[in-house]
């Protein structure tokens, strides 16, 4: 069975953000504003989305 999917678009700047942040998003794969990633849908990763919720958005999963 495949895994299932999640698509998510950052749309905030880490500029002046915590490093906590800064890093979440680095591990998500992104760092520079509009890049998309699809990544497997994990609790982990649920957990990072929502860490910095405010600087990322959901496009499809």
């Amino acid at each position: 069975m495949a895994d299932k999917k999640i698509k998510i678009r950052q749309i905030g700047s880490p500029i002046r953000r915590p490093k906590e942040q800064r890093a979440i998003l680095t591990g998500l794969g992104l760092g520079k504003m509009n890049r998309e990633v699809e990544l497997v849908d994990t609790p982990a990763v649920r957990g990072m989305i929502r860490k910095v919720s405010h600087m990322v958005e959901v496009v499809g999963g």
